[in-house]
């Protein structure tokens, strides 16, 4: 499961990350709010820590932008102990207010629990012919051998693998892995298929990635 981490103080991110990588997390850090709103854009959490006091957007207001698309569990984790502030940020939409200084195993059961109480989650190994993905440990493999992959060829791999057998544009990958408008004039689509090809395609007699011409791309076996 995935983890965001939106903490100014860099050595409570550092220790935060260290802990729950260690229990089994994948951590995401932010060091201050505008980084954290553009991780939240980018890439789908299980869970956020958030601090209120924070560079750029506080915590109060990352909350309020987050709440208006998505129902993530947040955990505020901050020095703010005031009676009130608790209780506007559990009604800002706050599924937990924890206050600094804490104890480590108490937050750790309190993010389990957490993630719990998360919304079903979706598919989290795919597999075509000999390949394979597991979205959670991140890792894509084809007849057994580990492929590596930048962030981005996993966030079109895992788009592409997703939505099997179907015919995908351009302007929908462009807007799901790198959440923009596609414009004709920018290759970007194209190049990061073909180093995606690269690597899961090229070294293989079956080939997967397929071309439609004027269409776009899809992903399956074809007789």
């Amino acid at each position: 499961m995935r983890i965001l981490v939106v903490e100014d103080e860099i050595k409570a991110a550092d220790y935060l990350r260290k802990g729950l990588s260690e229990a089994g997390f994948i951590v995401d850090v932010a060091l201050n709010g505008f980084d954290g709103q553009h991780l939240i854009q980018e890439f789908e959490f299980d869970l956020i820590i958030l601090d209120v006091m924070l560079p750029g957007l506080d915590g109060w207001q990352l909350l309020q932008i987050l709440r208006r698309t998505s129902q993530t569990p947040v955990m505020f984790l901050t020095a703010r102990d005031a009676i009130e502030d608790r209780v506007k940020g559990l009604e800002l939409g706050a599924d937990d207010y924890l206050i600094k200084p804490f104890s480590y195993a108490e937050l750790l059961a309190r993010v389990r629990t957490l993630l719990r109480r998360g919304p079903p989650r979706e598919t989290e190994f795919f597999q075509i012919a000999d390949l394979h993905l597991d979205l959670i440990k991140r890792r894509v493999s084809r007849q057994g051998e580990r492929i590596t992959l930048t962030n981005k060829e996993f966030a079109l791999l895992h788009l592409l693998l997703s939505r099997e057998g179907e015919v995908l544009s351009r302007t929908l990958i462009a807007s799901q892995v790198w959440n923009m408008n596609f414009d004709s004039d920018t290759n970007v689509v194209d190049v990061a298929i073909r180093r995606l090809r690269a690597k899961i395609d090229d070294p293989y007699s079956v080939k997967l990635i397929h071309t439609i011409r004027g269409m776009g791309y899809s992903l399956e076996v074809q007789a």
